[in-house]
């Protein structure tokens, strides 16, 4: 009797979308960047003055990556005094939405903790 059945192989996580969301979690402050993005926010100067312990050198850091991994896009306007601007990708609205995702995940698991912690505590 031949065994006619499929063996399934090993899952292997996708390295690089692996590595974007290790990278950006590990920049504490990526999530910072999309909020101010979200809220209209998008020159370096600006975002640098409404975020408190930002320094301008950590900010270009974040925005290279970020740029590097197609999450946002820089537009240079060819004014005196020069003007930057950051935007969100078409890729970056998918990947935000992800990084969206595994936070509200979080949210979750952290109130079915405390909860579970409760319904413990009163047994």
């Amino acid at each position: 009797m031949i065994n006619n059945e499929k063996k399934n192989s090993r899952k292997v996580a996708p390295q690089d979308s692996s590595r974007m969301i290790e990278t950006i979690f590990g920049c504490k402050w990526s999530l910072t960047l999309y909020r101010l993005l979200a809220e209209g926010v998008n020159r370096p100067g600006e975002m640098v003055r409404l975020t408190d312990g930002l320094s301008t050198k950590v900010l270009n850091t974040c925005l290279k990556r970020n740029i590097e991994f197609g999450i946002l896009q820089r537009l240079s306007y060819n004014e005196v005094p020069p003007r930057v601007e950051y935007t969100v990708t078409n890729f970056g609205e998918k990947f935000i939405s992800v990084v969206d995702a595994i936070e509200k995940l979080q949210a979750d698991i952290t109130d079915e903790s405390a909860s579970a912690l409760n319904e413990h505590a009163k047994s």
